[in-house]
């Protein structure tokens, strides 16, 4: 991946002001020193979205997205990070620089945006196949018209192609275009000998008598092909069995950072439009021809987490509408703990009676109102997972139970905010036919054992009472004075070890990152922190605290105080463990109770010692 100078980045978003970016997609007011208009992330009817300009940031206190140039044009426009930065240069003329060594040189870039025109040359020269009045294109246009039932609108619309059987005239037509060497080598769509010279005969044709659908990236650009056996397929072809071959891997192309139609897909998502996760291309592109724009797919190969991380982005709601048969349930149940990973909400549409029915074949038989049916009977997550797991909750053992509730806590796990977790076994305890104490208890237990945090499993009950709200951890303290008194950073990362912040918290975990930062002399200043921040909840939490100075008197007392309590929850568990050991003579020998008398005496002195901070340079 290139690797773009963090000098280059910096300047980026010093000379690129803010409300330009913003403006080219949302209308902008003045209002005092910053800007604010209707959020470009979420419908809404009064504005909530704010721009500060002098600070290069934006948020929506509405729905929360926050970010800066970099962060904005990737949201709204699916972009990469480097991407976003070239395309950001582009179009305000920023130059844009490489790390030597690291990143592809001049020509290598060159390369880049060469293969993305070969592509292009390369599905027309399919689609011309596909619509030529010969013997090839005659069998493609019947087989896409009456074998599969699509319309030759949607061949024109997808640019579907055809692949000869045994010539190479896709060979001589990229040749003729003159295009490099390097660049016929690296494409994916023929095989080469190493050390043979690109030429008619050597540029041997990965792709023969194949339907060939072009794949697109989030720009909408052909980066390379899905190719569909047909009866046209040769028997000498290296992959005549194999019904669906995906181009290689290639310096534009990898199939786990995309999916089919999502370029298209992302423009039509929004309130209860989510998107509708399939298996494969073609049952893509039968939803789309019924009027479901909102249909992806993964590229012939099982979804990965930069997919779903990918769709994330665009929309949080996803419906997975997967083959009916085992094939197909499996798929559904590997995607799941992946989805809640990535934070995505997710149903799951399900077809009763003939087992074998798939997307493709419902909606050419049924059209449109197959899918208002299948959103009828849809099942959320914990509802497929239950019935996965116990297929017969009514008849089955408390063993049989205990199973299934483990399996599905697993799953629960991977969600990663607190308030979903406990949706989600509230969900669980109604399927299972489980007492809600009793799976709560279950799954303090099982959290503990997986190492994943959470309160200990015998945790005494809260009184009863008015709720308290938790109290704000003081790594928060500690990174507002990092974001606003900057100075401070260099002399907290000094004195604050990076093992006694709690890191289970947003605001530990991102105090951590931001003080080893300050530790190396790295630190990018507040206006550069997108590759710091990890999590929209990290944005989020950044984004807040720039936009609310504090008001503090005196930073350093605040930050050495904040140390204090910090230091207090790193090492007074410790102390009083020893001081029940040496209370209840737990010690082995006198050495033992030698060796714990000195650790508690070392852990008494460091607490009492007062932990001042170095006032900044």
């Amino acid at each position: 991946m290139p690797l773009i100078k963090p000098s280059c980045v910096r300047d980026l978003r010093h000379r690129v002001n803010v409300v330009d970016v913003v403006s080219r997609v949302a209308t902008l007011r003045k209002a005092g020193s910053r800007f604010k208009g209707l959020c470009p992330f979420h419908n809404e009817k009064s504005p909530s979205f704010h721009v500060n300009p002098d600070m290069g940031v934006y948020k929506c206190f509405g729905c929360g997205k926050s970010g800066d140039i970099i962060t904005f044009v990737r949201e709204t426009e699916g972009l990469t990070f480097n991407e976003a930065i070239e395309t950001l240069g582009q179009r305000f003329n920023v130059p844009i620089e490489y790390e030597d060594g690291a990143g592809p040189t001049r020509e290598e870039r060159s390369l880049r945006q060469e293969l993305f025109e070969l592509h292009e040359v390369a599905a027309d020269h399919f689609h011309q196949r596909f619509k030529a009045a010969d013997a090839t294109g005659d069998w493609m246009r019947t087989y896409w018209r009456e074998k599969r039932r699509f319309s030759p609108e949607l061949a024109d619309e997808f640019r579907i192609g055809a692949a000869e059987p045994a010539d190479n005239s896709l060979a001589a037509a990229l040749l003729r275009r003159k295009f490099s060497e390097e660049a016929l080598r690296q494409c994916g769509l023929f095989f080469i000998r190493d050390g043979a010279l690109p030429a008619l005969g050597t540029l041997r044709p990965r792709f023969r008598g194949r339907l060939m659908i072009p794949i697109r990236d989030n720009q909408g650009r052909v980066v390379a092909f899905t190719a569909r056996q047909t009866d046209l397929t040769p028997e000498d072809d290296p992959a005549r069995e194999a019904k669906y071959v995906n181009s290689p891997e290639t310096p534009i192309f990898t199939k786990g950072n995309l999916l089919f139609n999502l370029d298209r897909a992302r423009s039509h998502v929004g309130d209860d439009k989510p998107f509708v996760m399939v298996e494969g291309q073609l049952d893509a592109l039968r939803c789309w021809s019924v009027g479901l724009k909102t249909a992806i797919a993964p590229q012939g190969t099982s979804i990965t987490e930069g997919q779903l991380a990918l769709l994330r982005r665009y929309h949080s709601q996803v419906e997975c509408f997967f083959d009916s048969d085992s094939a197909g349930q499996k798929a559904a149940l590997r995607f799941l703990p992946m989805a809640l990973k990535a934070g995505l909400e997710v149903r799951f549409l399900t077809l009763s009676g003939d087992g074998k029915l798939d997307p493709d074949l419902l909606f050419l038989e049924r059209g449109l109102p197959a899918y208002d049916d299948l959103r009828r009977a849809s099942r959320p997550a914990m509802a497929f997972a239950v019935r996965a797991f116990l297929p017969n909750p009514a008849s089955a053992s408390p063993e049989h139970r205990s199973r299934a509730a483990q399996a599905l806590f697993d799953l629960i796990l991977q969600a990663g905010a607190e308030t979903v977790r406990m949706g989600f076994l509230q969900e669980a305890s109604s399927h299972l036919g489980v007492a809600p104490q009793a799976l709560q208890r279950d799954f303090d237990r099982h959290r503990q054992r997986a190492g994943r945090g959470g309160p200990p499993a015998e945790a005494p009950s809260a009184p009863a009472g008015p709720t308290a709200a938790a109290p704000i951890p003081p790594e928060h303290d500690l990174l507002l004075i990092c974001l606003h008194f900057e100075a401070y950073g260099k002399p907290l990362s000094q004195v604050l070890p990076h093992e006694w912040i709690d890191l289970r918290t947003p605001a530990g975990a991102v105090l951590n990152r931001f003080l080893a930062e300050f530790e190396q002399d790295a630190w990018p200043g507040r206006q550069h922190l997108d590759a710091l921040l990890e999590t929209d909840e990290e944005k989020a939490l950044v984004a807040s605290l720039l936009f609310a100075p504090p008001s503090m008197e005196d930073p350093r007392k605040v930050a050495q105080e904040g140390l204090q309590q910090i230091r207090t929850r790193a090492l007074g568990p410790r102390l009083r463990e020893l001081e029940l050991a040496l209370a209840t003579h737990q010690a082995d020998s006198k050495v033992d109770a030698f060796s714990l008398l000195k650790e508690r005496s070392e852990l008494q002195r460091l607490l009492r010692q007062p932990l001042l901070l170095p006032e900044p340079i």
